[in-house]
């Protein structure tokens, strides 16, 4: 629904600015498939009206003009509707260009790169200065997931959605009905920040871990949306990042290097092993099962525990 309102406001834009007349109700709905469509007038002129104010809180200066005969015309001067010069400078050209990217692999790809080319040829300080000052370095954001696409659309137009996610600790997938708030990219990879429906609270779901298609539903959201999604933190929330205290492992050497990057101290045992400290926090246990036989917990015994039941878990399958 969303969709087709949007392609029937850009129809009505077009044909108010691609007349040099103002065009009557009776042209404007032969020359538009969706007003064709519409059983009866006064249904058409509703509509009509709604998306005239529409495309008038949008910004569009929309002329009403009445000719001799006393019929009511509308026009769309270009002149009245041209937004002014663009500028940017570096940085804002590279968040840009930056954002751009996570496109790379989704279907918007080419709408992207083409919306970059213009800024270019307009005289946007975009690529040429970045590729002179940092060679072969590009930063990338990668959005492979197929579950990113129709997610970023559920959130842009608040539709809830459902999914089967698998958890770190369990072998099969359990089906989520979320109303999404918001998706960033952290450490390499992308989260849905949302209101779980089942839970009644807050989730944040890594879409790496998301089977299968993501299905959208109409209804309308039951939770309010927050002003501002801090999906950042809330997935170092979940992931130990805001830790308060330490515990002691035994890594083998040569792996978990993530974790040797967060430790505090890091001490060789023999040849084949390393003792850490690490912040301990909500999640770590989630992180130190996916080590495998690479980590043994030392300390505290909560989570040695915790480690163990989620391999338990896994093992059961």
């Amino acid at each position: 629904m969303a969709i087709a309102k949007a392609e029937r406001l850009m129809n009505l834009a077009l044909c108010l600015l691609g007349t040099g007349r103002p065009l009557t109700k009776r042209e404007l709905r032969s020359s538009i498939e969706a007003y064709r469509e519409v059983g009866g007038e006064d249904a058409f002129n509703r509509m009509f009206e709604r998306d005239k104010d529409d495309l008038r809180e949008l910004g569009m200066v929309i002329e009403t003009v009445e000719s001799i005969d006393g019929e009511v015309g509308y026009h769309a001067h270009r002149d009245h509707n041209q937004l002014p010069p663009i500028t940017l400078d570096v940085e804002e050209a590279a968040a840009l260009g930056l954002a751009a990217r996570v496109w790379q692999q989704a279907r918007l790809a080419g709408a992207a790169s083409g919306a970059l080319q213009k800024l270019r040829a307009a005289g946007m300080p975009l690529a040429p200065q970045e590729q002179d000052s940092y060679g072969a370095l590009e930063p990338r954001i990668p959005a492979g997931e197929a579950a990113f696409e129709p997610l970023m659309i559920a959130c842009r137009d608040r539709r809830p959605v459902t999914f089967d996610y698998r958890k770190s600790n369990a072998a099969r997938p359990e089906t989520r009905q979320v109303e999404p708030w918001a998706l960033e990219c952290w450490r390499g990879h992308w989260y849905l920040a949302g209101f779980d429906r089942d839970r009644g609270a807050e989730r944040v779901f890594r879409l790496s871990r998301i089977v299968g298609r993501v299905r959208s539903r109409g209804a309308p959201f039951t939770a309010p949306v927050p002003d501002q999604v801090a999906v950042r933190e809330s997935v170092a929330r979940w992931a130990g990042e805001a830790a308060t205290s330490q515990a002691r492992i035994r890594l083998r050497s040569g792996s978990g290097y993530p974790l040797r990057a967060r430790a505090s101290s890091v001490t060789p045992r023999d040849a084949e092993w390393d003792e850490l400290e690490i912040p301990y926090g909500h999640g770590l246990d989630a992180w130190l099962a996916e080590l495998g036989p690479d980590v043994i917990v030392l300390e505290p015994a909560e989570l040695r525990d915790g480690v163990l039941d989620r391999l338990r878990a896994v093992a059961k399958g």
